[in-house]
């Protein structure tokens, strides 16, 4: 028999089966989530599609060198088809999706008036097109939200490249353009549930325009969530800090920012901070491909069909990620044609059926508050591998640690312990037959509160 699954820095004795007294003491000043971080956490899944004009030139682009970059005359995704892109993304459970609108090459997926080097300029539609727009009506077809990225610090046509801004000379006309597109998209194109920084925006003192941007986005997109947004902007969240769709555990949706060398924010323990200053959790953004595949597996290129995630890898992956209070955020290639490839597709409505299976239809289910939960499962024994529990985090995030145990032939014996909850922790163990289940917070910082307790079993 396989042991149960363990968490590093997590033990337990007699006397830690009761809370402590500073457990059960209230902050004075709770740190909370906002409406819509309560709301995101519950989205759980979502997608980041990544389209740009290097993908009809793999072989020769360089970020770094401008005279590389790819001619319009190049992009001409003869059958874009967005729809396509949001139906392979709803089967694989994704709530919500992030289109790529303009990445490192500096190319625009949106006619965009700044400059000449966009989607109007080239074949594609008779320069006509606008697949910002269509991505936008696709997800407001298929009931998904939609949301945008946008890199402020890289743009080889506009000169700023891996080294940096643009020299100081150059500096204002690229903080222009930045502010000019950034107004295009957060104004002609409807609300957004997520806007995508990537690295942060540069603080003013070094060159950037972190506090015209946090204006904006009061005036713009109040109510979007801001991934790597700037330091005093509500609805942060924050990098789970690698790109395989692995959040560390523990792992707290609070956290201590620290303004890096550009004055963008960032966060030194990846783990999060149970006692942090801001609410501000972790999205885990992984490729639908490996990362030894070309441009570590974000964008798509040609012959590189086994280098997919298949669909028990992406399993694996929500495991790491939503099971541990962190969103899943998948990547989707889009080749040349403006398809997702079959190969992906494939992995991922796989992967969508297998959560599906396992956690559509609980053993049973609860909510509840208290150092104890119990939770019964039948009158005879029934075969149970899964819990799962989510904390009621519009109140805050109380546990501090816990430990699951099942009701075996009349013993209780431990199947799962661990240490942070939050929005979602899913506890994967051994085959045992129970009657019933309980779990025992053995820490906490106020009253525990669990939105759901339930339990599962997967073949």
């Amino acid at each position: 028999m396989r042991r149960t699954m363990a968490f590093p820095g997590v033990s337990f004795t007699i006397a830690s089966l009761f809370l402590s007294a500073r457990g059960m003491a209230q902050e004075a000043r709770p740190v909370l989530p906002t409406e819509q971080q309560v709301r995101w956490a519950d989205a759980e899944v979502g997608v980041i599609i990544h389209l740009d004009i290097n993908v009809f030139a793999p072989g020769s682009f360089d970020y770094a060198r401008s005279e590389t970059l790819p001619p319009l005359a190049l992009f001409n995704p003869s059958k874009l088809n967005t729809d396509q892109w949001l139906v392979s993304a709803r089967n694989a459970g994704a709530t919500y999706a992030v289109l790529v609108a303009k990445h490192g090459t500096g190319f625009c997926l949106w006619p965009t008036r700044s400059h000449g080097y966009h989607v109007g300029k080239t074949p594609w539609r008779s320069g006509t097109g606008d697949v910002v727009r269509d991505f936008i009506s696709s997800c407001r077809k298929y009931g998904i939200r939609p949301g945008l990225y946008y890199n402020t610090n890289l743009n080889t046509y506009l000169g700023a490249g891996p080294g940096g801004l643009p020299g100081a000379g150059k500096r204002e006309a690229y903080n222009r353009i930045v502010i000019d597109q950034l107004t295009e998209l957060w104004t002609h194109y409807g609300s957004l549930s997520e806007i995508w920084f990537d690295g942060g925006v540069v603080a003013d003192s070094c060159g950037g325009i972190a506090e015209e941007v946090r204006r904006m986005i009061r005036e713009y997109q109040p109510g979007a969530i801001l991934f790597q947004g700037p330091p005093g902007s509500g609805n942060l969240i924050r990098w789970v800090g690698n790109e395989d769709g692995r959040a560390p555990y523990p792992h707290w949706s609070r956290a201590d920012l620290v303004a890096s060398s550009t004055g963008a924010f960032s966060v030194t323990d990846t783990h999060g901070n149970p006692e942090g200053k801001v609410w501000c959790p972790a999205e885990a953004d992984f490729p639908g491909r490996r990362q030894s595949a070309w441009n570590g597996g974000w964008l798509w290129k040609g012959g590189e069909e086994t280098q997919v995630f298949l669909a028990p890898e992406l399993l694996d992956r929500y495991y790491t990620s939503v099971g541990r209070n962190a969103n899943m955020l998948i990547g989707m290639v889009i080749d040349t044609s403006g398809l997702f490839p079959a190969p992906d597709s494939i992995a991922f409505a796989g992967f969508g059926s297998r959560v599906r299976r396992i956690f559509e239809r609980p053993l049973a289910r609860r909510s509840g508050s208290g150092a104890v939960l119990n939770l019964s499962l039948a009158s005879l024994p029934v075969s149970v591998n899964h819990v799962v529990l989510c904390e009621e985090i519009a109140r805050g995030e109380r546990i501090r640690s816990f430990e699951v145990q099942a009701l075996v032939k009349g013993e209780w014996l431990a199947v799962c312990a661990g240490t942070s909850v939050g929005h979602k922790f899913i506890g994967k163990f051994d085959e045992v037959e129970a009657s019933s289940l309980r779990v025992r917070i053995t820490a906490s910082g106020g009253e525990p509160r669990l939105k759901e307790f339930s339990a599962y079993f997967a073949n």
